[in-house]
């Protein structure tokens, strides 16, 4: 016996004759006997303590006395009684089924169709009566009164032993057989068969399932018949009967079974009472008689029973029990299973079932702080928080593993067995090691399963103190019990910060545990995480156990990333100390830097780019790719760079214009020209020293600092230029000249000096160009090929201007140009005392402008040009130019220019081409303007016709606008010739649009 469910009472004794049949009905007992009495009994006063009977429809546990005997009660002996609450109706089983009113015992009917049934079974929700006699399975329905009408009546293969009602159907147990009769059709289906020796038994549970015998067996099975579950209740024999009485399943045996109802339906309690004949339930117990002798099984209180079973140590019972606690003690329900939950924890704690242990504490709802002083070699955040428990379990056994003291980790943490341990004490060793592993795992999942609610709690709280501050809600009280929590992390709590303080122990601890059991991986985890781990006690263990993954995810979620890029650098150099361990190289590089950088570069450039120094002679491309990914400010970067890597400054300027050439300012655009110059210029003045400088030649930096020079725009030409050899460079220096709108030096260059025509045609064509673009209406973009056309008729005239205008460009009031080489010092020397040159001389010639060269030119000039040019004039130049470029040359300025002499066949690629499209043009104007006369006309002839339309104004006439006779005023009338109003109305409404259109009319 677990604990006793019921106490057995004896109600009454000596009954004579024989008890047949048994019934209760409110505080009495119906005693049917073998003669055909009924004998009545019910609490005897006189035994009692006389006190008033709390509930007159409850069993009395008191002695019972005979009240009455109603002697021919039935003809037979009764086989079965049943009392009818719903309709105070007393239901027996004789030589038929016989119906008696209570309590006077006044029949009522009886169903002379039941005569010879054997069973019963009574629907009291539907009023169904259903009975089997001999192949016959009868129903009856009460109608209310006083009588019973047949409903259907079924024939079945063999004699019913066992009957019950089952939802809409009925289970009948025939021959060895279990059936499903359908109460419709009389269809029936096979359950299953009922067994050999034992009979069969039907049992209706209050579900309106069905609890089958087999043999010792008990089955579940639904109203269809279907297997409910794979459980079966065991009982320690066949049963005669069974009644359920929740939370137990009584059953009659040779003796009386009580089992839980709870599976694997473990026996409770058993009642051994001799020649038990009959059992019951009753409202309130059950009762149990003999043939002369009734006694009562009265439950003992729930409440009893659940400090038997926890006293005893049985504590799944005992919170099986808890839950049939009635609704109304609830607050009493969730204190003792609390209490059992915690009980039953430590008893699991103290047998090794730690999980199982955990999973108690978690139901008990105690706080994490109880369960983690069973756990004192954890180190806690300081806090008041962590209470005494009832009972400790210390765990830190194994000193070299878990031990610790409560401000830090322990130096026994690192400590080896000695080494005089016997092979038992190290098996011993291993085993305690096994155990505070196993506790801790456990330990991690009940942290685990807390984690979300805690976390929740202590974000809702930061939330709203974050709110408070922000309406500026702050009491006196509150400022000086609290303090806030500093940016670099969480170690620091406000002091009344419950849900975060929490918070801290938990993720803290979780942390602990995660590490010491060697799940590194969930521990990086919970650090990527919002975390409330406290940083000193966490940092001290992650550094003692060389996690270093962990340490940084650590500093990252507190923001403390200066001690995290420390950290990454640490590692770095390291990894680059020792190449053996690949693992180690791969997991920290520069690039891990840089990674750990990206998402600081809103947040703090200064940062980044002190650490970014460090990896930028290794990473140098993902370094730059960093500050531009990063919008980190360019001048910030450039001058970073110019003081710790000045040969990369150029390499960041280059991706920085690559992306967006707005995107840098003029000065990183003039910086960036500087640095290519100053690398051109070193480069020249190696190849001078060596006399192996080539104009053709082009490294890799001239050519970025000729695309330099021609893409961009926000560099100062002027001091570039200065800076240049006189006698070299000279594709730099045409460049630079054309940005300064000296278009005629730049060609000069292009053509006297490299000698290459097909620069100065591209340099014009993009001159020609840019106007196009940004000066469509201006008509004197073509000057610049009258400028070239010049300089190849006249070479002497324009080479003499361009050394003199050279000459005048590169001089200064102060020589301060830096000098490249002996050679270049030779050629670059300024005029002493000269004056700084306000304008350059023939520089209105030179500038594309509506008064451009061409348009002072004559034929006078010409022919001095050709004079003077002499056999040096570079005619075919001047044809191919012509040949090219006819449509954007001005044709008759051209022809002004060209030598006498020149043959008209030589101009033909050049003049016939440009007449025909002079005719074309001339055609199509004289088209557009017959076409622009032809419209003129049409115009007219609509404007006639508008002028005939006669408009009548009657005495009924109205004003579209005002809806008033026109009358004799003045009218307007629309273009539709339909809508009259008044010259009024018209002018008002033409004021109001032009007002709604922002131009308002002047009134004159």
């Amino acid at each position: 016996m677990v604990h006793s469910a019921y106490d057995s009472f004896e109600l009454l004794s000596g009954c004579s004759p024989k008890i047949d049949a048994i019934a209760s009905y409110g505080s009495r007992l119906l005693l049917g006997c073998s003669d055909g009495s009924l004998k009545i009994y019910g609490p005897d006063l006189q035994e009692s303590d006389r006190s008033p009977p709390s509930d007159h429809h409850a069993l009395r546990k008191d002695p019972y006395a005979l009240e009455r005997t109603v002697s021919g009660f039935s003809k037979k002996p009764i086989l079965s009684m049943e009392v009818l609450v719903s309709k105070d109706l007393l239901l027996s089983l004789s030589e038929s089924i016989a119906f008696h009113r209570l309590p006077n015992l006044e029949t009522v009917a009886v169903l002379t169709k039941a005569k010879g049934a054997n069973v019963y079974s009574w629907d009291d929700r539907r009023g169904l009566l259903c009975f089997a006699r001999q192949k016959r399975v009868c129903i009856f329905r009460h109608d209310g009164g006083r009588g019973f009408v047949e409903v259907k009546d079924f024939g079945v293969p063999d004699t019913v032993k066992s009957m019950s009602w089952c939802g809409e159907n009925i289970c009948i147990a025939i021959r060895k057989e279990y059936m499903i009769l359908n109460a419709t059709n009389g269809a029936l289906s096979e359950v299953f068969p009922s067994g050999r020796l034992a009979p069969p038994l039907v049992i209706s549970l209050p579900s309106g399932e069905l609890l089958l015998g087999k043999e010792n067996i008990g089955v579940f099975v639904d109203q269809n018949g279907k297997l409910l579950q794979a459980d079966r209740i065991c009982w320690s024999e066949a049963p005669t009967t069974v009644i359920i009485q929740k939370p137990y399943a009584i059953a009659l045996l040779r003796r009386v079974e009580i089992r839980s109802l709870r599976v694997p339906y473990p026996l409770i309690q058993t009642v051994v009472l001799q020649n038990v004949q009959h059992l019951l339930p009753s409202s309130n117990a059950v009762i149990v008689a003999t043939d002369n002798s009734v006694f009562g099984l009265f439950p003992v209180p729930l409440g009893a029973q659940i400090v038997q079973l926890t006293a005893s140590g049985n504590f799944e019972e005992a919170l099986a029990l808890c839950k049939q606690l009635p609704p109304e003690d609830s607050s009493l329900r969730a204190a003792k299973e609390g209490s059992i939950h915690i009980r039953y924890a430590h008893y699991l704690f103290d047998n090794g079932s730690y999980e199982e242990a955990m999973e108690h504490f978690l139901a008990s709802q105690v706080d994490i702080t109880y369960v983690l002083s069973l756990y004192p070699s954890l180190v806690l955040p300081n806090t008041t928080m962590v209470p005494e428990p009832e009972k400790l379990v210390d765990i830190s056994s194994d000193a070299s593993y878990l031990s610790r003291a409560s401000s830090g980790l322990s130096d026994d943490m690192d400590s080896l067995p000695p080494a005089h341990l016997l092979e038992s004490d190290e098996h011993a060793a291993l085993e305690s090691k096994k155990l505070s592993h196993n506790t801790l795992m456990a330990l991690i999942k009940f942290l685990q399963k807390k984690r979300n609610s805690i976390i929740d709690k202590a974000t809702a709280e930061g939330t709203e103190e974050v709110v408070l501050d922000a309406v500026g809600d702050n009491f006196a009280s509150y400022d000086s019990s609290r303090f806030k929590k500093s940016n670099k992390g969480r170690s620091t709590i406000p002091i009344n910060s419950g849900a975060r303080e929490m918070a801290a122990i938990l993720d803290t601890v979780l942390l602990q545990a995660l590490l010491l059991t060697g799940q590194s991986s969930a521990a990086l985890e919970l650090l990527k995480v919002l975390n409330y781990c406290d940083v000193k006690i966490c940092e001290e263990i992650i550094q003692k156990g060389n996690h270093y993954v962990a340490l940084l995810e650590l500093y990252k979620s507190n923001s403390m990333h200066r001690e995290a890029l420390k950290l990454l650098h640490q590692l770095v150099e390291e990894s680059k100390s020792n190449q053996s361990q690949a693992e180690f190289t791969q997991k920290f590089n520069p690039e891990s830097i840089i990674e750990y950088l990206k998402p600081l570069c809103g947040n703090d450039p200064i940062l980044v780019l002190e650490f970014a120094m460090l990896v930028l002679e290794s990473c140098p491309t993902q370094t730059i790719e960093l500050f531009l990914s990063g919008n980190i400010p360019a001048d910030l970067v450039n001058s970073y760079l110019k003081q710790h890597a000045p040969s990369l400054q150029g390499r960041y300027l280059e991706l920085m214009l690559g992306m967006n050439e707005n995107g840098i300012s003029g000065n990183l655009q003039n910086e960036m020209v500087q640095i290519y110059i100053l690398e051109v210029l070193d480069w020249y003045a190696d190849l001078s020293a060596q006399q192996r400088w080539d104009e053709k030649d082009y490294s890799p930096t001239r050519k970025k600092l000729l695309y330099a020079l021609e893409s961009i725009s926000g560099y100062n030409p002027e001091p570039l230029l200065k800076r240049l050899p006189a006698d070299a460079l000279y594709e730099e220096r045409a460049i630079l000249l054309g940005k300064m709108n000296q278009h005629e030096l730049a060609l000069s260059l292009y053509v006297h000096k490299l000698h290459v025509p097909e620069l100065a045609l591209a340099y014009c064509d993009r001159v020609y160009n840019e106007f196009v673009v940004h000066q469509p209406s201006a008509k004197s973009s073509s000057n610049i090929y009258l400028t070239l056309l010049q300089i190849y008729l006249n070479p002497r005239r324009t080479t003499k201007n361009f050394e003199k205008r050279i000459t005048n460009l590169v001089s200064s009031p102060n020589t301060s140009t830096p000098k490249v080489g002996s050679h270049t010092a030779g050629k670059a020397k300024g005029g002493r005392g000269s004056k700084k040159i306000a304008a350059i001389e023939g520089a209105e010639e030179m500038r594309l402008s509506p008064s451009g060269t061409d348009s002072n030119k004559s034929d006078g000039d010409a022919e001095e040009f050709s004079e003077e040019g002499g056999s040096t004039i570079m005619l075919d130049e001047v044809l191919d130019l012509l040949s090219r470029r006819w449509d954007r040359i001005n044709g008759a300025q051209a022809l002004k220019l060209l030598p006498r002499e020149t043959k008209l066949q030589n101009l033909i690629p050049f003049l016939g081409p440009l007449l025909r499209k002079s005719s074309e043009a001339y055609r199509n104007f004289s088209v557009i303007k017959s076409l622009r006369q032809s419209e003129n006309l049409q115009v007219k002839d609509e404007l006639y016709n508008q002028r005939k339309t006669v408009v009548k104004i009657t005495s009924d006439s109205m004003c579209s606008l005002c809806r008033k006779k026109i009358g004799t005023s003045v009218f307007a009338v629309y273009p539709n010739a339909t809508a009259l109003v008044h010259f009024v109305c018209f002018r008002d409404s033409q004021s109001m649009k032009a007002v709604s259109k922002g131009s308002p009319l002047r009134k004159r």
